[in-house]
């Protein structure tokens, strides 16, 4: 299911992207328009990708030109939409569509101490910021927020939970590259 309802531009500056949002049908208590709402917020926040200036952001309505697809998934479906091997456990990019596993959704991941908003806010970010070109990027030193790009579903490395691209007003950013860290098996 999609959400139908056109959203406003997000951000002044840069290049209009817009994206449809779905919801798997399989899931249930999430609706489409609720999961559309906080990414649109996510999208709008002042420490988020269109604050850079290089993007701006609007959800399509129904019929609409899209750039990408945001689509919340099952873990299974998750696997299929990601054309990658068995790991229901991450979300993932894929082309032009960014997809977020339900199960991180609801849960989040223990790095995060519970705070699912935050999480969310992050996994948004994250895989978007795939969307918009953006590769991992590792951990800047003990204690310092982690990059939005750095993989925080699958561990820290010293750093501290941050789920958006612009810290202290400033764009934020580690080195490129990524850890070898394993997939967890969800509970």
């Amino acid at each position: 299911m999609f959400a139908a309802t056109p959203g406003p531009v997000a951000g002044a500056a840069g290049r209009l992207l817009t994206y449809r949002v779905g919801v798997e049908t399989d899931i249930s208590g999430i609706s489409v328009d609720d999961f559309a709402a906080e990414a649109a917020t996510t999208f709008a926040d002042p420490r988020g990708w269109t604050t850079t200036g290089q993007w701006r952001l609007r959800r399509a309505g129904a019929g609409e030109r899209y750039d990408f697809t945001l689509f919340l998934a099952t873990p299974a479906t998750r696997d299929q939409l990601c054309d990658s091997s068995y790991d229901r456990y991450t979300s993932c990019r894929n082309a032009d569509s960014v997809v977020i596993n339900v199960a991180r959704w609801v849960r989040g991941v223990p790095d995060y101490g519970g705070d699912l908003a935050s999480y969310r806010q992050y996994v948004i970010n994250h895989e978007t910021g795939h969307r918009l070109g953006r590769g991992h990027e590792l951990c800047p030193g003990p204690g310092r927020p982690a990059p939005v790009m750095q993989q925080q579903t699958l561990g820290m490395h010293g750093c501290v939970p941050n789920p958006w691209p612009i810290v202290d007003g400033r764009p934020y950013a580690g080195r490129s590259g990524q850890y070898d860290d394993p997939t967890p098996k969800d509970p």
